[in-house]
């Protein structure tokens, strides 16, 4: 158990320090309606973390038990995935001075809960860049060797740990609105501002660390 959760660590943080999630979350904080469209998003988000990873656990689990040599083969998906994680890296590096807003964020304050849902568990689950990290940590989980119950932990810990960002967003605000609302807004503008260049250092390392582990295993 212990050498499966300290795989997932870098991933879940990976997860949870993407800037654009968490911009979200704070302008749907600081929009018309706040309450409703935030915490849909929030829900959204960790219902599409979940999912992916409990999809990708579960067949990665039959790959290991329908291969001779599982540990050869997840290597290599290791590795894939490493290698396209860098590769995005390199795409975000790029276009690091980026700075413009997206036009679904343009349109946060007409969000209802569900639409707020649905955008979350759409930057969460489909998302290249969080996809990626996920299915690599469910393949992590699924290779683990793992029990039943234990998949079911490891799962709920990278679950938790890669929403702890937009929870922590949501759930603050929620509890301390007014002094968190002038911290948000400079959080929101600094975030907007590097996205890009944030993310390029966060894949190129989540994407080194996978490759490693790949590499490792052969």
């Amino acid at each position: 158990m212990g050498s499966v959760i300290g795989d997932l660590l870098p991933l879940a943080v990976g997860v949870a320090i993407s800037p654009i999630p968490i911009v979200a979350a704070i302008l749907m904080i600081l929009s018309k309606n706040a309450g409703g469209a935030a915490k849909g998003f929030a829900a959204g988000w960790v219902a599409g973390i979940l999912a992916v990873t409990v999809v990708v656990t579960l067949l990665s689990g039959a790959l290991g038990s329908a291969d001779k040599e599982p540990s050869v083969a997840v290597s290599w998906i290791k590795i894939v995935l490493g290698v396209l994680l860098v590769l995005l890296a390199f795409e975000q590096w790029q276009s690091r001075t980026d700075t413009s807003v997206p036009g679904w964020m343009q349109a946060i304050d007409t969000l209802t809960v569900v639409k707020a849902a649905g955008l979350g568990a759409l930057l969460s689950a489909v998302n290249p860049k969080n996809l990626l990290l996920c299915v690599s940590a469910g393949i992590a989980i699924g290779a683990g060797g793992l029990s039943a119950g234990g998949d079911i932990v490891a799962i709920a810990v990278f679950t938790l740990l890669a929403s702890t960002t937009v929870l922590a967003v949501v759930l603050g605000y929620a509890v301390a609105a007014d002094r968190l609302g002038p911290a948000l807004d400079s959080a929101r503008q600094w975030l907007q501002a590097n996205n890009h260049a944030v993310m390029a250092i966060v894949l190129l390392v989540m994407g080194a660390v996978v490759v490693g582990k790949g590499v490792g295993g052969l």
